[in-house]
């Protein structure tokens, strides 16, 4: 184990009290004519106006300031006794030296016209930046709130695991866990997802094809940086995905929509439209929003053109390992013909989002580009968390997670089903989705959905309306709710509220669109 320095060993900040002062750009000019004691005293007190160090951070001790310096600690001491008596610091016995919790808050404290004030015109945004900022605007909050999209659950037995992973990591740490690590992700967790995705989804897959990334939308934006030039046409499912459609439209891309029914993406539809497109963006294995599944038919078809036509398929397999009917579908990447395919998973919803870990399966002509892209965007994925994860699939706990979670969310969409209609039937339909963690429901008569989304709101619901979610096709008004990650009386509860929303929004007459 390599040797440390006393610093590096030094024991973490007491109570959480912030230690930048021993970063704090502090010099003392020996030759000045300013006092020692006086250079110091403003170095602190200037530190303290501008914010450089906060209320509570704690000084260095006079011996090492003094050292670090090279001062007498008299000159330290005095320098420290005026920033007291001014009451820039308190002073604690056995504890140090602190910033004073109200040191001159009219000083500190800027106004918000002052804030607010340009020093000088603001340089413009790009036409992309400009929609970045759009997009920023209008992003959702993601309160853990029935019936938001993405909550998941995870039980005690996976925290459990999780816990027990961590530790056995950390007991065996490696040094390269510190490092820079391969663009494409540590091939040890590669060769794990390889292992899954070939069992599970019947992706044909080697572990040089993987990138480990940060989720689904990293891989949809490294998709577009290495497979699209502004222009180029690509089909989107209508109604569809609003971020992926973002990211699209923002990269310069021809957006094409293609109607969607109960078999998925209608591709007769997009050959009339662009049969020349570039790429095409699907959800197969759980259509989003409408919940529906490809078809085999449509799979092959769409396989098909991508093979004549020299186009792309991006198949976002966001949640198609939570299947409730049968086995789960194979994914569109493992059928012939597959080699036009980038296939995109994420534990996002297989595990929970905070872990931040996706992948992409690239076909063997692409990976060199992609590793690049990867390489000068992100440069790697986290090192010691892609060893985490690595450790967690191996043990089978991340199988044993799906098996339980599968049994679990299954509970919870028959029981929003069954509340939704008991509720509100009369003024709704509901698709009651095969797989999946959310399901869809659309309005029998007009009815604003994204009105009801605002008096959800005020109901302490979150849903997501479904009408914006259709580019070309005459929309239809309805909702989508999210029902994994609550219990079944918070779900329960939550359907109940829902109703009393839908019904205001029913009363007062409005039109759906």
């Amino acid at each position: 184990m390599p040797d440390v320095s006393p610093e590096q060993a030094a024991p973490l900040a007491p109570r959480g009290r912030e230690q930048w002062s021993i970063l704090l750009d502090l010099a003392v000019e020996h030759d000045s004519s300013r006092p020692l004691f006086q250079q110091i005293y403003l170095g602190f007190r200037d530190a303290i106006l501008a914010r450089r160090l906060s209320p509570g951070s704690r000084l260095p001790s006079t011996r090492l300031l003094a050292e670090r310096l090279g001062v007498s600690r008299t000159s330290v001491l005095t320098a420290y006794e005026q920033l007291l008596a001014e009451g820039f610091v308190t002073g604690r016995a056995g504890s140090g030296t602190f910033v004073a919790e109200d040191a001159a808050p009219d000083v500190m404290a800027p106004t918000r016209s002052q804030l607010a004030a340009p020093l000088a015109p603001a340089p413009q945004l790009s036409r992309i930046g400009q929609r970045y900022e759009r997009f920023a605007a209008a992003l959702p909050l993601s309160p853990s709130l029935p019936f938001a999209a993405g909550c998941c659950s995870v039980d005690a037995l996976s925290i459990q695991a999780w816990r027990r992973t961590g530790v056995e990591v950390m007991q065996n740490f490696d040094p390269s866990y510190l490092s820079y690590s391969d663009p494409s992700g540590d091939l040890p967790l590669r060769e794990e997802v390889a292992k899954y995705l070939r069992a599970a989804r019947a992706v044909r897959c080697e572990p040089e094809q993987i990138l480990i990334l940060s989720g689904a939308q990293q891989a949809i934006d490294l998709s577009i940086r290495v497979l699209l030039n502004p222009g180029d046409a690509v089909w989107v499912e209508d109604p569809g995905y609003l971020a992926t459609r973002e990211a699209l439209a923002a990269a310069g891309a021809s957006l094409i929509p293609v109607p969607v029914d109960r078999e998925g993406m209608v591709v007769e539809a997009g050959l009339r439209a662009a049969p020349q497109a570039r790429a095409a963006y699907i959800t197969p294995s759980h259509q989003y929003p409408t919940g529906s599944i490809m078809s085999i038919q449509r799979r092959l078809e769409l396989l098909s053109w991508a093979k004549a036509h020299g186009a792309w398929i991006i198949e976002d397999d966001y949640d198609g390992e939570f299947r409730y009917v049968g086995r789960p579908l194979a994914s569109l990447q493992g059928l012939e013909g597959g080699e036009s395919v980038i296939y995109v998973g994420t534990l996002s919803k297989m595990l929970f989002p905070g872990a931040r870990i996706g992948f992409a399966v690239v076909p063997p002509a692409l990976i060199g580009a992609f590793r690049g892209a990867r390489f000068l965007t992100d440069r790697n994925p986290p090192t010691l968390q892609q060893a985490l994860v690595t450790a967690f699939m191996r043990r089978g706990f991340l199988t044993s997670h799906i098996q339980r979670m599968r049994q679990r969310y299954r509970a919870a969409r028959d029981i929003v089903v069954e509340a939704i209609t008991r509720h509100m039937g009369d003024l709704v339909e509901v698709e009651v989705p095969e797989c999946g963690i959310q399901l869809t429901m659309h309005f029998r008569q007009p009815i604003c959905d994204v009105r009801v989304v605002e008096a959800a709101r005020r109901h302490g619901v979150v849903v997501k309306a479904v009408s914006p979610h259709y580019l070309g096709t005459p929309a239809r008004s309805g909702l989508v709710l999210g029902y994994s990650g609550f219990d079944a009386h918070r779900l329960r509860s939550a359907a109940a509220l829902l109703a009393q929303a839908v019904r205001e929004v029913a009363a007062e007459g409005q039109p759906s669109l």
